[in-house]
């Protein structure tokens, strides 16, 4: 009994985890994202946001973090995920251990016979049963080893809402800061129109112009009008969206109105590692794969279904009953018990080509998510140095529109040229401003969008469940020291994480 104890669990049938990483994965690099990137500590990729030195982003971030309904779920899958594992080490340790104590009444009659008779009388009895599956075979083992990873798997899941929701408030909060500036801008060439319209119209009404200017200066002017009420609801909306993202009501959002300038450029991202270690730290491509790693130890729980398993069964019970002239009885029984399915009709070699597949799916999943975390990254940083390009040609451009604009309003007033040179001027400004604020907000959600590529973002010194929340679980279930804060646990290899 010792020996068959003693050499359970070493035996660990179906394979053992292998990465299922790409050899180009190594050394992949490229040239867009060396020229829009710099290497260096500071600052710190997992706060990249503090390269904008906007308070007001700090805190809205800080709110998200805090408060948004997303990243709260994805830390109560990392709860739920160590429950799971709670329950696969629980495989362990003997599988039935159940007590059970009976007391029933017998009403006997007798019939036939010379002597036909009633009994009435109790009978007790009091037991305790055992049965312990060894883990010869490695079926526990496995799935121990498949839990643990899925556990892990759900941290990096968790850390993978941090980037996206960090980016996406980003993303949000100078998208909204870009439509309040074309606002501003929209509304002052509008007051502008309408003073050339008023003019036109007193000229007109005093017959020193024609219809022509007067409907022509109207149109421009009411076109440009036209424009605000599509932002104003643009903005509202960009509002509602970015306070649901920080975990509030749609509404005020009196913070957004410290900053009203112009959004802040960054010309390259600082990243602290080279490109290809980064790309393997996204907590995304971690999760698919520790989720292949799951997926490959299932694999060997399915195969011990090939093989016998060995149960340790052992039994006390004691009963007693109030006849007269009876005695009690007290029963210790053990023993082995063996059980192999000799006979399944490929019920067992299928559902190991079942689990195989799943296996061979996961790995195409884990390599095409690396290859786009790649293009992800290629292209947030071809275009970071295309936009901003663009936003430095946009703005030579507005400064030469309000340059003509001022001599056509002069040479107006001189008589050297015709309104409809005027007209152009103010729609060529309008348009180049209205352009040069879009592209710096391209270049700006370029940046984020590189950052996000590279898995920035993805630690947080909050505790992955809140005190609230945990306080109001404990109080409707026992979770033990499960809700306690886990270990941090730092970026490494998949065949580390045991």
């Amino acid at each position: 009994m010792l020996i068959v104890l003693g050499i359970s669990g070493c035996v660990r049938l179906g394979p053992d985890f292998q990465s299922p990483r790409e050899a180009w994965v190594e050394q992949w690099g490229s040239p867009a994202l060396e020229q829009s990137s710099q290497r260096s500590l500071n600052p710190d990729i997992r706060q990249w946001w503090q390269v904008f030195a906007d308070p007001v982003l700090d805190r809205l971030i800080a709110e998200s973090d805090a408060h948004n309904a997303d990243l709260k779920i994805a830390g109560l899958r990392v709860m739920e995920a160590r429950a799971q594992l709670g329950i696969a080490q629980s495989g362990r340790y003997p599988q039935l251990q159940q007590a059970s104590v009976d007391s029933l009444y017998f009403n006997r009659r007798q019939f036939g016979g010379s002597n036909p008779q009633d009994s009435h009388f109790w009978q007790h009895s009091a037991g305790f049963d055992i049965g312990w599956e060894l883990d010869f075979w490695g079926r526990f083992s496995r799935a121990i080893e498949s839990s643990d990873a899925s556990y892990f798997a759900a941290q990096a899941n968790y850390e993978d809402v941090l980037v996206l929701l960090r980016a996406q408030v980003a993303d949000t909060y100078f998208a909204l800061r870009t439509t309040e500036a074309r606002l501003r801008v929209a509304r002052e060439n509008a007051n502008q129109q309408q003073r050339n319209f008023e003019i036109t119209e007193k000229l007109f009404n005093s017959g020193q112009q024609a219809e022509l200017d007067l409907q022509q200066a109207k149109t421009q002017y009411l076109g440009t009008l036209s424009t605000i009420p599509a932002l104003e609801d643009q903005i509202q909306r960009t509002r509602n969206a970015l306070a649901v993202l920080i975990g509030q009501p749609p509404g005020g959002l009196p913070q957004l109105l410290e900053n009203q300038g112009l959004i802040p450029l960054v010309d390259r991202a600082v990243l602290q590692d080279v490109p290809a270690n980064l790309l393997l730290r996204r907590p995304d491509v971690r999760a698919a794969e520790l989720n292949v790693a799951a997926q490959s130890a299932l694999i060997g729980v399915a195969v011990t279904d090939f093989y016998p398993s060995l149960t340790l069964l052992g039994s006390i019970v004691w009963s007693a009953d109030t006849l007269k002239g009876t005695s009690n009885s007290l029963d210790l029984i053990g023993g082995p018990s063996l059980r192999w399915n000799l006979f399944d009709h490929g019920q067992i070699s299928n559902n190991v080509r079942v689990q195989d597949a799943r296996l061979q799916q996961l790995i195409e999943a884990y390599r095409d998510k690396v290859r786009q975390a790649a293009r992800e990254a290629d292209d947030a940083a071809s275009g970071l140095i295309k936009s901003l390009e663009r936003e430095r040609i946009l703005r030579e451009a507005e400064t030469a529109a309000k340059r003509s604009l001022a001599l056509a309003n002069a040479q107006y007033r001189e008589g050297y040229s015709d309104f409809q040179r005027v007209l152009d001027a103010q729609r060529a400004l309008l348009e180049q401003q209205d352009n040069y604020l879009v592209a710096r907000s391209n270049a700006v959600s370029n940046v984020i969008a590189l950052y996000k590529a590279v898995g920035g973002g993805w630690y947080s010194a909050q505790p992955i469940v809140d005190q609230s929340t945990r306080e109001q679980m404990r109080q409707r279930t026992d979770w033990g020291d499960l809700l306690n804060e886990p270990a941090t646990v730092l970026p490494k290899k998949v065949n580390d994480h045991e």
